[in-house]
């Protein structure tokens, strides 16, 4: 990948593989008034049906009433031949809760008042939010259901440890060769180490196996955190966060339900629940992780990586 590649993806950083996006726009003309209608870019990823299964569900969860997915565009990426083999699947799947298959993201336009853009390759991401971007004026936020989980969460939002002093964290990190290393899948165990700890982090340095990444971030005010990809082994999520009032595991993975209502909140409100100077500090966390393991293993900074990505 070139350099203006890589500066590419952390300029798009909101828009990168691994995470959902979701992509609101004023509703203008929307006949069923009392229903948003949700348009899917991407059947390459077992999330867009698990997420029409919970939206167009005949009784839906608290949260997620007066939304149906109406209409979906499969298109993935011909490259990869994982997202190749998925899309058959999934458009079969995802047909059977009502959604209409469109053959172009114009046709999509046409129908919904709202985006969830999934295509599983960073790549098109881009282009593919330009499209909408230009359709309507469009707010955006980018997450992993990984935030959502339940003591990631209470950590976060409910002081469940006091003040978090450090965090640990870990996901599986299989490498994709069209991406940079943990922007493939790593960025779920990134995203839960940024839930916990927060923006703020200075430096980064990586220790890289083939099996194995441990990178380790220095926040500002002089914590650490450390994140463990995983390339071999059983596949799973979690961690520990350290706190002045004791120490929680961050784990299980327990769903994709939470995130599907703070997407409906922000289809409803346009209000992002995640600040992007969080999502673009995970995006440089990952940059400099890559530099990192460049280099040998050296610490880079974040400002680093940032001036690049903007120059």
């Amino acid at each position: 990948m070139t350099n203006v590649t890589r500066r590419q993806f952390i300029k798009k950083s909101t828009l990168a593989s691994g995470v959902l996006t979701a992509l609101p726009f004023a509703i203008t003309s929307n006949p069923l008034k009392d229903e948003i209608r949700i348009g899917i870019i991407g059947l390459d990823t077992s999330h867009s049906p698990a997420f029409a299964k919970l939206f167009n569900a005949a009784n839906p969860m608290a949260g997620l009433t007066d939304f149906k997915v109406v209409a979906a565009y499969p298109q993935g990426s011909a490259d990869i031949q994982s997202s190749v083999e998925r899309i058959p699947a999934h458009t079969k799947e995802i047909q059977q809760y009502g959604v209409e298959i469109v053959d172009s993201i114009k046709k999509l336009l046409q129908k919904v008042d709202v985006v969830l853009l999934e295509t599983n390759d960073g790549r098109p991401h881009l282009e593919q939010f330009r499209e909408v971007a230009q359709a309507k004026n469009v707010p955006v936020f980018s997450s992993s259901s990984l935030r959502y989980m339940k003591n990631v969460q209470a950590v976060r939002n409910e002081n469940k440890i006091g003040r978090v002093l450090g965090a640990d964290t870990f996901s599986p990190a299989t490498l994709e060769p069209h991406h940079p290393d943990l922007f493939w899948y790593g960025i779920h165990g990134v995203e839960v180490l940024f839930a916990v700890m927060g923006t703020g982090c200075e430096t980064v340095t990586r220790f890289y196996t083939e099996e194995t990444d441990v990178v380790v971030g220095k926040w500002k005010d002089g914590r650490l955190g450390t994140f463990r990809g995983t390339r071999s082994g059983k596949h799973d999520y979690g961690g520990t966060g350290y706190g002045t009032e004791g120490d929680i595991g961050l784990g299980p993975f327990d769903g994709y339900e939470a995130l599907a209502v703070k997407i409906a909140d922000f289809f409803r409100t346009k209000v992002s629940p995640v600040d992007a100077r969080e999502t673009i500090e995970i995006y440089a966390f990952m940059e400099a992780a890559d530099e990192s393991k460049r280099r040998g293993g050296v610490m880079v900074s974040i400002d680093e990586v940032l001036k690049k990505a903007r120059g």
